[in-house]
Parts: C-alpha cells; structure tokens; sequence
C-alpha cells in the first residue's frame, strides 16, 4: 500500500536558520499520523509547506504517487489538502453557510448564490459528520469554538479532501467538544481521508493516533507506531534529555491575605464570586470553557467593569476602572490569546517588554533611556531562555513557546505582587511547559500571589495549593488540600455538583 501524501528531502531555511533539514513524512489513506515536537522544532513550517503557504528550497512534495507543486493555499485546497487550525480561521459576520462556500459559491446561470442548494449541501456536509444542522443560518461569532471548527471540518469536506491537517485542535476546546472531535475524525478515517495531527497533548495521542513522528530543531528524530513508544521516550527525543516533570512545592503559610474578591456579579458573564488570595500562594481556576474564569480575571484586571460586587487589595477597597489602576495596585494579567490580547507581534521583543514600564524609562524632556530599556530586554530574554537571535527579534518571528515567554517576561518587568496567568502554556510544547511550570513556583516561593486559570486539569493538580471551580458562572467547588485535589472531584465541580473542602 502507498502513501497518498509523500514529503522527500524537504529542507527550508529563513536566513540563517535551518528550519526544516531534509525531512522525509507519509501519510497513508485511513490513518490518523501525529507530528509533534517542542516549539520551534519545524512542524509548522512543514505544515505550511503542504498547504502551499511556503515553498522548500529542495525536495518534493508526491500526491497519489505524483509530484505536486503548490503555489498557494487555494491550489492545496483545490488538490484535496486542507488545514484546521487551533483557533478557527472563520468570518465572524457571515453565515455558517455563507463561510463554507466563500471562495467557491454556487453561481446560479444569472450570476446570483444559489443559497438553496448551498444550504442544502452545508446540512448534508454536517449530517454525514453526526451534526444537527440547526446552526446553518447563524453568523460563525455566535457559535461556540467547537462548532466553528466542526464547520471548518465541513468545509474541507466540500473541498472533497483527502487530506486534513489539524493543528492543535483541542487546544480550547471542552473536553465533551474534544471526544466528538475524535469521533468525527474516526468517521473521517472510514471514509479513507488522511490524518495529520499535530499537538501538544501527549496524553491524547494513543486515543487517536496511529503513528507518531516526531520532530526536533527541524530534524526528524523518529517515527513510530502509536503502540510501540511510550510518552516518555517520545518526551526524550522531542527535548533532546529527559524531562523531569515532578515538581516539588510547600504551600505558604495562609494568613497575609493580598486579595479578597466579595460577592462579585456581572450579568451574563459570573454570579457571586468570593475567594482570598494569600501572599506566596498558586491558586487555581478550573472549570470548562465558557465557566466564566477569564471574565472574573479581566474584572480584577479592569478590563470588565462589575455591576456589584468588592475587590480588596491588601485589606482596602479599590476600585479597578482599568488596566492602568490595575498595575499601579501591583496587579498584572497574563490573557489567554496572546495574539490579539497581549503581543505586539509586528514588533520586537525589546518592545514587548518594556511598553508596560515605558514611563519609568522615560527621562527628561521625554527620551527613552535605551540602555536600561536594552538592560531590561536582555536580562529576561536570558532568563526565561526566550529562543532568539536578539532582543530586537520581531515576536512574529518566534515560536509559539518563546511568544508565550515574552508575554510572561512583559508582566515580570512590572514587578507585580499580583499575577493572573490565563492560560499559561496553551499550545506550547512539554519542555517549554515545564518551563513555565518552574518559574510559576519560583515567583510564588519569592512572595509572589498567582492565580492560575488552566483547562488543563493535569496542569491546575500540579500547581496548585488550593483550588477554586466554576461552573456557568458560580463557583462550585473549593478545595485546599493535596488529597482534595483529585481529577474527579475537580470534573464533578467543573459539571455543576457543588463540592467544598475549603477554610475560604
């Protein structure tokens, strides 16, 4: 049996970085293939190279046992090629119908949509994937991440693919959005469409994939049946060593409270939320997407203004109107779309850094003190082991991992005494996960109060001293013992059963 999608030899260089080294990759008819690696490791490039957004500077590309030259996205589309992306690539103001056709409406002989036949295609795309298709008319912003991505999923099948690439795809999904996720792509491997799954997710791989490979520093240092690896080796190869993961953690003595929230609402978003957060403690935020964690963050933060409610700093009422009252109060907010929330990715990482302390920089008549600024940049890009050639690398330029530790090196530079990271290691690899883990302890055990939101209940039972759930809105469990702290205690309070093991 042949490959239908076959990568020889393929090698791809951005100046004087070696992104991808001569890397071989097949893809069988009916079979889920996983790509991992850490950030920076090729996979992306790769991925961009199969769909026709980069071109290799040697090697080829063989499709049905042909060579396939794509020039563009479209000609990827057009061969059968199609990529899901983590965050769904959708026009939030159009229909579910009107985002499956763009670029490839039915023209009636007039020259007008024939929208009947669209919408009747759409509800036949969606129902050979087990999906109600009550949603066809609605604008793609009003549906749920997962809807919009299933509708991705139906737009590669008009496109009558063959081959699906998913990248991260249940990064931000719910778990219940992930297991009919994985029960689609079954229905895609019947129907003999190949898969390429990439993801970070190491635990959810023997459930769907069938082979591994695995990449680093744009080589390929493996390729495996599913069955035949285990999570630790492929950690190995994808780091380079093995990565220790335990970490080891003295919950803080609880009795210097720095934050107090009281009865906070806002309609629609969270219903009376209280919680203390103590000086020196890692306090998690679990629940499923959508719970109402990330509003209640942005609240503290200032970006949403509460309709009741008290926030209390160091035993006084404040009134947090904005970020910038926020970050006079010692706060600082790590968001979870570092893209639109929390990067100038245009820029550089010297930019990034600093814009937050840009006054403290300022001197007379103005004028940025560039020395200190640079001072600044270098100390962090050298301590968070950011991966670039130098500070003044533009942040487009970097890994995903390496973006996320400039966002965390961003908040450190404005020496916060209050840190709410959303999200910290969403879409970054096991090595650089570990990272960021390490450093979340050494900013606690230096004083530091930090609140982790995480979706990942792995990472909210590693961190944690204790542990709040919401659920649509309200809090639902508390928990501040180790032995508490279970996945099942966590799911049932993150589904709505209210659990308290709690001195708050």
């Amino acid at each position: 049996m042949e490959p239908i999608l076959k990568a020889k030899k393929i090698v791809k260089n951005f100046g004087g970085v070696k992104a991808l080294r001569e890397v071989d990759f097949d893809l069988f008819a009916g079979e889920v293939h996983a790509l991992v690696g850490e950030n920076g490791a090729g996979k992306s490039t790769l991925i961009k190279i199969l769909t026709g957004v980069l071109e290799p500077d040697s090697g080829e590309i063989e499709y049905f046992g042909k060579k396939l030259v794509l020039k563009s996205p479209r000609e990827a589309h057009e061969a059968g090629i199609v990529a899901v992306y983590q965050e769904p690539l959708v026009y939030k103001h159009l229909s579910v119908v009107e985002n499956i056709f763009l670029g490839n409406e039915i023209k009636k002989k007039n020259g007008n949509v024939d929208w009947q036949r669209e919408r009747s295609i759409t509800r036949e795309l969606l129902k050979s994937l087990d999906i109600d298709p009550y949603f066809i008319d609605e604008p793609m912003g009003s549906l749920s991440t997962g809807l919009q991505q299933l509708t991705l999923i139906a737009k590669a099948l008009n496109y009558n693919a063959k081959v699906i690439i998913f990248d991260e795809p249940t990064a931000i999904l719910t778990e219940h959005e992930a297991q009919r996720l994985f029960s689609i792509i079954e229905r895609l491997k019947e129907k003999g469409v190949g898969i390429i799954y990439i993801s970070h997710r190491l635990e959810e791989l023997p459930q769907i994939a069938d082979r591994i490979t695995i990449m680093r520093d744009g080589q390929v240092m493996g390729n495996f049946d599913m069955n035949q690896v285990t999570r630790e080796k492929i950690i190995e190869l994808m780091a380079g060593h093995t990565l220790i993961e335990e970490l080891k953690r003295t919950p803080p003595e609880y009795t210097d409270v720095v934050l107090e929230v009281r009865n906070l609402s806002k309609k629609g978003m969270y219903q009376d939320i209280d919680f203390k957060l103590y000086r020196g403690e890692i306090l998690g935020f679990s629940g499923l997407v959508g719970a109402g964690r990330s509003e209640v963050m942005q609240t503290i933060f200032g970006l949403i203004k509460p309709d009741s409610g008290e926030i209390i700093i160091n035993g006084k009422k404040v009134n947090v109107k904005d970020p910038s009252i926020a970050m006079k109060l010692g706060i600082a907010y790590i968001p979870e779309d570092r893209g639109s929330q929390g990067l100038f990715k245009a820029l550089t990482i010297n930019f990034n850094v600093t814009i937050p302390i840009i006054e403290q920089l300022t001197k007379f008549l103005g004028i940025v003190d560039n020395s200190r600024e640079k001072e600044i940049a270098t100390r962090y890009l050298k301590w968070l082991q950011i991966k670039a050639p130098s500070i003044y690398t533009l942040v487009n330029n970097l890994s995903g991992g390496n973006q996320q530790k400039v966002l965390i090196a961003k908040w450190l530079a404005t020496s916060p005494k209050i840190l709410i990271l959303d999200e910290p290691t969403r879409g970054v690899d096991v090595a650089v996960k570990s990272q960021i883990h390490n450093e979340i302890l050494r900013l606690a055990d230096s004083g530091i109060s930090i609140i982790v939101v995480s979706s990942e209940l792995p990472e909210i039972i590693k961190l944690s001293d204790r542990v709040i759930v919401m659920h649509e809105g309200r809090i639902t469990g508390r928990f501040d013992k180790k032995e508490s702290i279970t996945p099942t205690n966590l799911l049932n309070a993150a589904t709505g059963a209210r659990m308290v093991y709690s001195r708050d």
